[in-house]
């Protein structure tokens, strides 16, 4: 694996790091099935997502993206977010930064999210003619209701870290004195804690409250391969690698 994605191990526990800080740690196909391998492979205690530079992940790397292997990408991001959810030990996210497109569907798919202050949520689909995937219509609807999940999905309504605190989508957010502490003390206390417990726990509980997740991975995959035929796809990716509005036309 290239530098793109850092691997740490220490103390029990296992950082992933996205490292294309240029790019505002957008995902290329290869750092999504790394990531997956190592979360799927791990024995560690507790495992930690973040980012470097500006941005926690800013979703897929759209610049370099094949309409024709739509079903690749969508299908690697699924292996993430199954390897997240699946995992037998706590998973937490610390957003440095943005989280936006799949970047937005794994921060919230962690067990604990932790969020820098200036970080944001934003399902950015809509904005280039796609809409969520990751998991994203079940994790995101289960966390904070289904009107507000519309909000998100359909006008890529923008959530700053505090007011994702606030309506539960994410654990908690910090300002820039105390974000690092909190994250180091959490991940310490879950490293402490009852493995064995914690992994009946977010089974439970990830059972009760996204029994859909399989179907609606389905759904999402089958949205995103029709919707990446369409013109409007076409002019939103035309619009963002031009740095402007979209103009759709509903066709």
């Amino acid at each position: 694996m290239s530098d793109d994605l850092l691997i740490h191990r220490d103390g029990g526990v296992l950082t992933l790091v996205f490292n294309r800080p240029d790019q505002l740690n957008a995902l290329s196909g290869n750092m999504v099935l790394a990531a997956a391998e190592e979360i799927e492979k791990s024995e560690d205690r507790v495992i930690v997502i973040t980012g470097t530079g500006r941005a926690f992940c800013t979703g897929a790397d759209v610049s370099g993206l094949d309409p024709s292997r739509v079903d690749d990408a969508v299908g690697a991001a699924n292996r993430l977010i199954t390897a997240v959810l699946s995992a037998g030990r706590p998973v937490v996210a610390a957003v440095n930064g943005p989280a936006a497109g799949v970047g937005c569907s794994l921060a919230v798919a962690a067990d604990f999210t932790i969020a820098h202050e200036s970080a944001y949520f934003l399902l950015s689909f809509a904005n280039i003619g796609l809409m969520p995937d990751g998991g994203a219509t079940e994790i995101v609807a289960a966390s904070i209701g289904r009107a507000r999940a519309m909000r998100m999905a359909m006008l890529a309504e923008r959530l700053s870290a505090p007011v994702a605190a606030e309506i539960g989508l994410i654990h908690k957010a910090f300002g820039e004195a105390d974000y690092a502490d909190e994250v180091s003390s959490l991940v310490a206390a879950l490293a402490a804690g009852p493995t064995q417990s914690y992994a009946r726990s977010k089974a439970a509980i990830n059972a009760s409250t996204l029994g859909s997740l399989e179907q609606a991975f389905a759904r999402e995959r089958e949205g995103q391969f029709a919707l990446m035929k369409t013109e409007d796809f076409v002019e939103g990716i035309t619009g963002f690698l031009q740095k402007r509005p979209a103009k759709f036309l509903g066709r």
